[in-house]
C-alpha cells in the first residue's frame, strides 16, 4: 500500500502581500481507502491535494510518498512521479473531444506502457464496456466522468486524486461516481483522496478530513 505523509507542510503564495493557503499540516494517508477532504471554497482542500500529487511544492515542511520527499525531486523526476504514480480526476473531465472513449483511456495506458486490452478492462469496470467507440460529446456528464476515472485507472496508479469530481454532476450521479471511486480503492488497491464541498457525499468516504481557512479542523473515520 502507498504511504503518504505531510510533515508540517505549509503553502504560502505571493512575494509582497502573502496569502497562506495551507497552515503547517501533519497528516498521513495509508492503504486502500477513500479519504474525503471537505470544506468551503478557499479552505485549502485543493492546495493539499496538489501537494500530495506533486503539482505544487510546500513553502515549508515536506511531503513524502513511500518515503520519497517530493520537494527534493527535480522537474523530470516529478513528471515521472506524476505519470507513473498518480491518477488525476478533475471536475470537468478534461477529455480530448476528437478522440473516442477508448482512445481517451488508451492515451493514459500508453504513457505507462500498459497493454491495449487493459483499456477495455477498465471501461468494463466503470460500466462503459459498450461505449468505447463513442465520442465525449455523445455521453452524459456522469458517463464522461466515468471515462475520466477509467483513464486515471489505466495507469494503475498507487494514488488516485480527485478534485471536485462530482461538482458538474447532479446529486444522484455524483453519489454513483463517488461510490465507484470507493469501489476502485478496494479493487485496485490504491489510496484515493477526493476534494469536495458537498456534505451529502460524506457517506461515500471511509475517512473525513475537514479544512477551514487553510487548517485541519477535524479528522475522523466515517460511521459504520
Amino acid at each position: 500500500m502507498t504511504g503518504v505523509r505531510l510533515i508540517e507542510a505549509t503553502r504560502v503564495y505571493g512575494d509582497g502581500v502573502k496569502t497562506r493557503a495551507l497552515a503547517p499540516t501533519t497528516l498521513a494517508f495509508e492503504g486502500a481507502e477513500v479519504t474525503l477532504l471537505l470544506g468551503p471554497s478557499g479552505s485549502g482542500k485543493t492546495t493539499l491535494l496538489n501537494l500530495i500529487g506533486g503539482l505544487d511544492s510546500p513553502s515549508e515542511g515536506s511531503v513524502e510518498v513511500d518515503g520519497r520527499d517530493l520537494s527534493k525531486l527535480d522537474r523530470r523526476a516529478l513528471t515521472l512521479f506524476r505519470r507513473e504514480y498518480v491518477g488525476f480526476v478533475f471536475q470537468f473531465f478534461n477529455l480530448v473531444p476528437t478522440l473516442t472513449v477508448r482512445e481517451n483511456v488508451a492515451i493514459a495506458a500508453q504513457l505507462v506502457k500498459r497493454a491495449p486490452s487493459d483499456v477495455d478492462a477498465w471501461l468494463e469496470h466503470v460500466g462503459l464496456a459498450t461505449l468505447g467507440d463513442r465520442f465525449p460529446s455523445e455521453l452524459s456528464g456522469g458517463q464522461q466522468q466515468r471515462v475520466a476515472i477509467a483513464r486515471a485507472l489505466a495507469k494503475h496508479p498507487k494514488l488516485l486524486l480527485a478534485d471536485e469530481p462530482t461538482g458538474a454532476l447532479d446529486h444522484e450521479t455524483g453519489k454513483q461516481v463517488l461510490a465507484l471511486l470507493r469501489d476502485t480503492a478496494t479493487a485496485a488497491g490504491c489510496t484515493v483522496v477526493i476534494v469536495t464541498h458537498d456534505e451529502a457525499m460524506i457517506s461515500e468516504g471511509d475517512r473525513i478530513v475537514r479544512l477551514l481557512d487553510g487548517a485541519i479542523k477535524s479528522d475522523s473515520r466515517a460511521s459504520s
